[in-house]
């Protein structure tokens, strides 16, 4: 069934090349490593001005990559966000609208099928989300006979290579808790293991097979021991990769070990633990791009950073920060789905800095614009091609980015921003809600002159804000129109 399944995908395909080995007009085609953090704020990193969280690695990338000051999360919360980069479509096209709830449909192309059709090394490292990747056994959140019809690994989803989890785990000895009642927050290193329990989530490798060696530490570390061998051994095959590698770091519960949290001591066991897991990942990205140029593939290997949305905290109980922005995880507020967005690919792409808004859905159709690649036109796309902007070629995004989260719908344009709450709708952070009580309330913001949403300006444009509605609108329409053809 599964070969059938690809080979279906593959008719399905309009290439524009007659052969899986003749990927495009270049001698060699480029690599790709998608990275992704879990939960960061936009302002957690340095190269967007946090002073107290060291992150020199990411940087240093930021210098020699283009930087996105307005890069999007295409959700408020993970899993929606992770499908997007898998399949360039809004997640209510492919249905899972929330975080533990649904998955990954099988009649979705993902970019892993896409790829591995064109000859590609494909793996994926790190959290999944995307559906459950056990049957038989008690894992994670949804893992386990209980939810079988969520079953939907990443090896059943274009990935030859696997080192993956379900959902979250501790962001340091990734398979182990406090004994009794843990923290949901985190806690600080476990010295004594003796005194530990299973957390009950696990790594899965591409065999279904429970991994067991090499988990103990930092989890990122722990995920990038599995990252760097699949790159060395597809570089020397001379084959060409995808890696999709998706962070634990910074989700709760957060754990740090001494190494990491020796820097921010001054700092309270919460804090601590959060800087220090995030500067512990940081490094694994400078590690990757050492590895990158020590294997001599690093000037035609694309590598994209950002988050899957905003901070989990409040500013005032919670060490995340989205910056100057206004919201959280859970908002479409910037504060919510504004992340962190690096792209670096020293062949094609000039270091800078731009605010093109871009979002995670703008992925796999940069992909098959790179490899010259197409998808069927009954097949829609939310996201857009990169490519133009990384060659100069276009300033503004042709297309607004629309979100749809827990009855909340926002439509992002180059200035504008369309904003739309439900009744009672709850701003999760301490701004003062300004959301109508009685009724749904439209608010728009000129993201150019107030990027931090304090002023609705609906009122001084009403005609862009029903410009912006009947965007919205016909948005809406279609992809209600793909969510009804992805079910029985």
């Amino acid at each position: 069934m599964e070969r059938l399944r690809h080979y279906l995908i593959g008719a399905c395909l309009c290439f524009s090349v007659p052969g899986p080995t003749n990927f495009t007009s270049q001698a060699s085609p480029p690599n790709f490593v998608f990275l992704m953090c879990d939960d960061l704020g936009w302002g957690d990193v340095g190269f967007n001005g946090n002073d107290v969280i060291q992150t020199p690695h990411l940087d240093e990338m930021a210098r020699h990559a283009l930087r996105f000051t307005r890069f999007y999360a295409a959700s408020a919360v993970c899993s929606p966000t992770r499908g997007s980069v898998m399949t360039g479509r809004h997640p209510s096209r492919y249905g899972i609208l929330t975080a533990n709830s649904g998955h990954i449909l099988p009649d979705e192309v993902t970019l892993g099928e896409l790829l591995r059709q064109q000859g590609y090394a494909t793996g994926h490292f790190g959290k999944w989300h995307l559906g459950t990747l056990t049957t038989s056994v008690p894992d994670a959140n949804r893992g386990g006979p209980r939810h079988q019809e969520h079953y939907a690994p990443p090896w059943q989803n274009g990935f030859d290579v696997c080192f993956s989890t379900e959902s979250k785990v501790p962001t340091f000895d990734p398979m182990l808790k406090p004994a009794g009642r843990a923290p949901g927050i985190g806690w600080n290193f476990l010295v004594d293991k003796s005194n530990a329990a299973p957390y009950g989530t696990h790594y899965w490798n591409e065999r279904g097979e429970i991994v067991t060696d090499n988990l103990d530490g930092d989890d990122s570390r722990v995920i990038m021991d599995r990252v760097i061998p699949f790159i060395d051994r597809a570089v020397r095959e001379q084959q060409p990769f995808l890696a999709i590698v998706w962070f634990h770091a910074p989700h709760l519960p957060v754990v740090a070990g001494p190494q990491h949290t020796q820097p921010y001591a001054e700092f309270d066991s919460y804090q601590r633990n959060y800087y220090g897991c995030i500067t512990a990942l940081d490094e694994q990205v400078g590690r990757l791009r050492t590895a990158l140029r020590h294997g001599e593939i690093a000037d035609n290997t694309l590598v994209a950073f950002c988050s899957d949305n905003g901070p989990e905290g409040r500013s005032s109980d919670a060490p995340g920060t989205a910056g100057p922005f206004r919201g959280r995880k859970r908002d479409l507020f910037e504060g919510g789905i504004r992340v962190p967005g690096l792209i670096e690919w020293p062949a094609r792409i000039a270091p800078g800095t731009t605010d093109f808004p871009a979002v995670t859905s703008d992925y796999l159709p940069t992909v098959l614009d790179v490899l010259d690649l197409t998808l069927p036109d009954r097949r829609p796309l939310d996201g857009i091609s990169l490519l133009p902007l990384f060659d100069g070629r276009i300033h503004e995004r042709s297309e607004p980015i629309a979100f749809d989260f827990d009855g909340k719908r926002a439509l992002a344009g180059n200035r504008f921003k369309l904003v739309c709450y439900p009744a009672g709708a709850e701003e999760g952070n301490d701004n003062t809600l300004v959301v109508s009580r009685d009724g749904d309330a439209t608010l728009l913001f000129d993201l150019v002159n107030d990027p931090h949403e304090t002023t609705d300006v609906a009122a001084q444009h009403p005609e862009i804000v029903r410009q912006m509605q009947v965007r919205l609108q016909a948005w809406e329409k279609s992809r209600m129109a793909s969510e009804h053809e992805s079910r029985p």
